[in-house]
C-alpha cells in the first residue's frame, strides 16, 4: 500500500517530533512536511501537496487551526484536514466541522487508531473520536442556540478581552462587521451586552 502523504501542524516541536516518529514507524503514513503556525502551514502544503493535514486548533499568534483549515479547504486541490487537539468543547468541535475538517481526534487517541484515522481521512471518510461523536449526537437530541463559526470567532476574541477594533484587526474584517456579528449574537443569546454574551455562551457550552 502506498503511504499517505501528511503534513503536521502544531506549535509544539516535541508534539510534532512524536507524531512524525509514530506515523513514520507505521509504514502507512509518510510525513512530508511540518508547520508551527497557520501561515507556515499554507506555505508547506502548497509546496508538498499532502493528502492529509493533521491540524492542532491552538497555534499561538496568527491564524488558528479553524482559520487555517478553512483556507486549506478553499484550495483548488484541497487536502483533507484531520483535527488533532486536546480540546473537546462543543464550540471547538462545531467550528472545526464547519470549517471543513474531515475528522476530529483528541491527542490521547491510541497510536494505531491515529494511523488508521489518517488513512481513512485520505480515503475521504469522516473520522471522529467517540467523545466527539457523542457530543454531536447530544447536540442533535438537545438543540441549543446555534452561532455561526464567524460569530463564535468574534465572541471568542471578545472573551479574550479584545475591543471591537482589535477583534476586527485580528480577524481581518471591518469594525462594522464585528458590530454586526455581535448584534446577531446578542439576539440569539437574548442578551444586550458583550459581558452577558460571553457569560451566556460559556453557560451554553459554546465557549471554553
Amino acid at each position: 500500500m502506498t503511504p499517505v502523504d501528511a503534513v503536521l501542524v502544531d506549535d509544539h516541536p516535541v508534539v510534532r517530533a512524536g507524531l512524525r516518529a509514530l506515523l513514520g514507524a507505521s509504514g502507512a503514513v509518510r510525513v512530508v512536511g511540518e508547520a508551527s503556525s497557520g501561515e507556515e502551514a499554507l506555505e508547506v502544503v502548497a509546496r508538498t501537496g499532502p493528502q492529509v493535514v493533521l491540524m492542532d486548533l491552538r497555534l499561538g499568534a496568527g491564524m488558528d487551526g479553524v482559520a487555517t483549515t478553512s483556507a486549506l479547504r478553499r484550495r483548488a486541490d484541497p487536502p483533507y484536514v484531520l483535527v488533532l487537539t486536546t480540546y473537546d468543547t462543543d464550540a471547538d468541535i462545531l467550528r472545526a466541522v464547519e470549517s471543513g475538517a474531515a475528522g476530529y481526534l483528541l491527542k490521547d487517541t491510541p497510536p494505531d487508531q491515529l494511523v488508521q484515522a489518517v488513512v481513512q481521512a485520505a480515503a475521504g471518510e469522516t473520522v471522529l473520536a467517540p467523545v466527539v461523536q457523542q457530543r454531536l449526537v447530544d447536540r442533535l437530541k438537545n438543540p441549543t442556540v446555534e452561532l455561526s463559526a464567524r460569530e463564535l470567532e468574534v465572541l471568542a476574541k471578545v472573551a479574550d478581552g479584545l475591543s471591537n477594533r482589535e477583534v476586527a484587526r485580528a480577524l481581518f474584517i471591518s469594525e462594522a462587521t464585528v458590530k454586526s456579528h455581535l448584534v446577531h449574537v446578542f439576539g440569539k443569546l437574548g442578551v444586550d451586552s458583550r459581558t452577558a454574551a460571553v457569560a451566556a455562551a460559556r453557560e451554553a457550552g459554546l465557549l471554553p
